[in-house]
């Protein structure tokens, strides 16, 4: 292999390098966010459905379709 492939090899190389580091930064934010966002959600799930109880007096089974569905 000639001087000049292997600089450009390796050149290749460091810039994947970097290329994969900062993809695996942006995934563990994103995975960080998810997290953060499905605790959210099922907070707000669960908020929703006290106060359906509370309003109707009645039981609340998650996501029951309604009869005509």
């Amino acid at each position: 292999m000639t001087q000049d492939r292997m600089t450009q090899l390796e050149e290749t190389v460091a810039h994947l390098t970097r290329v994969v580091d900062e993809l695996s930064d942006v995934i563990a934010r994103q995975d960080t966010e998810l997290s953060k966002m499905s605790h959210r959600v099922r907070m707000l799930v669960e908020r929703e459905a006290e106060r359906e109880m509370a309003n109707s007096g009645g039981v609340v089974l998650g996501d029951e379709r309604p009869p005509h569905y």
